[in-house]
């Protein structure tokens, strides 16, 4: 396992994020606590020490389990949690992400885990009620009070995210460091908007969902659709997203590795800064994970992968592309300009 710095601060992080989602049986499709113990054991004895949690997961369970096996070296483990989803649903108040509901969730997040202090704190969704000054000065008092070490971001749109970091640097106060999405080869869409930002404010991304709702790991196919097997599925089981994942099966068959470990090292090999978050309810799953690192792709694999699963960007991204709009902006000059791997 190496380590990458988080985002622009000095923090090191695993290669790979263990999320604990699944840490916890109260939603019915999680690991019980022996085996929790064991996707921890597996993950940390590799070298891991980046976890990912939330308030919400398995009804808080998520937190308690992970604040019990971090007890025995707290320091070493690198722990983010979330607030922003409700803690209960019989008080306006608590859910969103404005300063009530986050001190609130902290507080509890920190008992819950049995530590004085988050090494991440991320806000988890963005609500559409709270005025992002609002997060950002709540958010750096939580630091100033050393109940917080880093901050990020997840599921909210680029504008407000820049927005928020722009501000916190005008102010003197602590910014993001971090970007959290769903991203996958078949969920390229933040390729649009969100992973320019992260790039531009030199923010980390730990896409969420890598494997596309299992999609990637090589147990669906095109005879499940013609059978009507997937009617039930959600609607990324569609013909194209099955053409993807049949590339990552055969990908995998040339390397030798599994599907999964393709479309996971795919992430990795778009940025230096791409933390994937992956997660299971076996140890044996985590295992298979891991393995990602050792697997080699070739340039030509990574544009056969880019090509079955590209998306058109749209505007303005497509516009710019144009050669006539090239002319007339830069003056035909276009080509004997060095440009930036960055938009500034």
């Amino acid at each position: 396992m190496k380590y990458k710095l988080l985002g622009k601060s000095g923090l090191r992080v695993s290669e790979l994020c263990l999320g604990t989602m699944t840490f916890g049986e109260e939603w019915g499709q999680g690991a019980n606590k022996e085996e929790s113990k064991k996707i921890f054991d597996v993950y940390a004895n590799q070298g891991g020490n980046f976890f990912d949690t939330a308030n919400r997961y398995t009804e808080g369970t998520s937190e308690e389990w992970l604040g019990e096996f971090i007890q025995h070296d707290r320091d070493r483990f690198v722990i983010a949690t979330k607030y922003s989803l409700f803690d209960r649903q019989d008080d306006v108040n608590a859910s969103g992400n404005h300063r009530k509901n986050m001190m609130c969730s902290v507080e509890k997040s920190l008992q819950r885990l049995q530590t004085d202090y988050i090494d991440l704190l991320w806000l988890h969704i963005w609500d559409f009620t709270t005025p992002i000054e609002e997060v950002m000065r709540a958010m750096d008092d939580l630091i100033r009070q050393g109940k917080v070490n880093y901050i990020g971001i997840s599921d909210t749109p680029a504008w407000i995210v820049a927005k928020g970091n722009t501000l916190a640097e005008l102010r003197g106060w602590s910014q993001f460091i971090g970007l959290q999405i769903e991203y996958s080869l078949i969920e390229r869409t933040p390729e649009r908007e969100l992973l320019p930002m992260a790039k531009h404010f030199g923010m980390a991304v730990t896409p969420w969902s890598p494997l596309g709702a299992g999609l990637l790991t090589g147990k669906y196919n095109k005879g499940m659709i013609e059978e009507g097997r997937l009617s039930e599925q959600s609607q990324k089981y569609n013909p194209q997203n099955i053409a993807i994942a049949e590339k990552v099966v055969e990908i995998a068959e040339k390397v030798g590795a599994t599907p999964a470990q393709v479309a996971l090292k795919w992430i990795i090999e778009q940025d230096k800064n791409m933390i994937p978050i992956i997660g299971s309810r076996k140890a044996s799953q985590i295992e298979d994970s891991l393995k990602c690192l050792e697997v080699q792709l070739t340039p030509e694999h990574l544009t056969e992968l880019d090509e079955v699963s590209k998306i058109d960007l749209g505007f303005p991204h497509e516009f710019f592309k144009r050669e006539p709009v090239k002319m007339v902006t830069y003056g035909g000059n276009y080509d004997k300009i060095v440009h930036r791997d960055y938009q500034i």
